[in-house]
Order: structure tokens, then sequence, then C-alpha cells
């Protein structure tokens, strides 16, 4: 659905701007005196500037308010998972988590930048992060369905780099 908003208001936006561009090339086509063609410019220019800051501040202003972080869980309420690369594994505790229950992933490398890949049963990825040394990275994310997620390093960090792998559990609540 957000999708086709954001198609919708970029064709129209699009749209808009194509007109503008319309307007500007007719009228520079003119025969209209140096000054004239100048003035009328510049006011031209002046109205399309507060027109598209008028139009693009709320259109910015409202996307923030869709930004795809999960609030509504209290701390009590989310599941920790701490998760750390190091040449040439994961530790990922619990490995285990609830299907449909907030998920906190806090991620940090223990040696060298690793990049944490959270891949679905379908081998779909969908999340990932950084895991660097001195800095946690979190991840929040809902487990839909249950299943065995994939955790990969996507940042090549050494030779064992193609055996950094680990998993993430989700079962149903009981």
């Amino acid at each position: 659905m957000e999708q086709r908003i954001a198609v919708f208001v970029s064709a129209v936006l699009g749209a808009l701007l194509l007109v503008i561009f319309a307007g500007v090339a007719r009228s520079a086509s003119g025969t209209a005196s140096a000054e004239v063609v100048a003035s009328s410019a510049t006011r031209w220019r002046m109205i399309v500037l507060w027109t598209l800051v008028l139009l693009f501040v709320p259109v910015i202003g409202y996307s923030f308010t869709k930004l795809p972080y999960p609030t509504s869980a209290s701390p009590a309420n989310v599941v920790v998972v701490e998760a750390t690369g190091q040449q040439w594994a994961w530790s990922v505790r619990p490995d285990t988590v609830p299907v449909g229950k907030a998920i906190e992933i806090r991620v940090t490398g223990a040696d060298v930048n690793h990049g944490f890949g959270l891949y679905d049963p379908n081998n779909r990825l969908i999340t990932q992060t950084q895991a660097m040394p001195g800095f946690t990275n979190v991840i929040r994310h809902t487990f839909a369905a249950p299943g065995t997620y994939r955790v990969l390093c996507l940042e090549y960090c050494g030779l064992g780099h193609h055996t950094m792998f680990s998993q993430i559990v989700a079962v149903a609540a009981q």
C-alpha cells in the first residue's frame, strides 16, 4: 500500500515538474525585451521555488511518521538477542525466539567489521546491519512465521568468511 502511495506521489510531482519545465521553455522562446524577460523569469522562479517548498516540506515531514521502526513495544515485552561477530563465527544468544513478539537484536563485532544478514527460511534477506567492534547496532524485528532463520556475514572478513553462519529459530508461542 505504501509503495503505491509513493509511486502516485512521485508521478504527480514528476508531472508537475514537466509542466514547469514546459512553461519555462515556452517563455524562453518569446521575443520580449531583456529586462521584461529577466524580471518575469525571476518572478517565475520564485513562484516555482516556494511552490516546491510548500509541496515537499509537508510530504517529507509526513514520510518521517512512517519510518519502519516499531515503537509500540515496551522494554518489558521485548526479547533481547545478543549477536556478536568474530572471525569466523557468530555468537547468537538466545538462538530461539517466539513468533509474534518484538525482538531486539543487538549486533556488535569482536574483532573486525562484519555484515549481519538475517535470511528467512526461503533464503530471502529480511534485515541487515553492520557488526563493528566497540559499537552496537540494534535491529528491531518481529518474526511472523515459525522457522529457522539463517545469520550470514555480508562483509568479507578474512579467509574463513564463507564459514561464518549461525541461526535464529522462531517458534510458535505455547
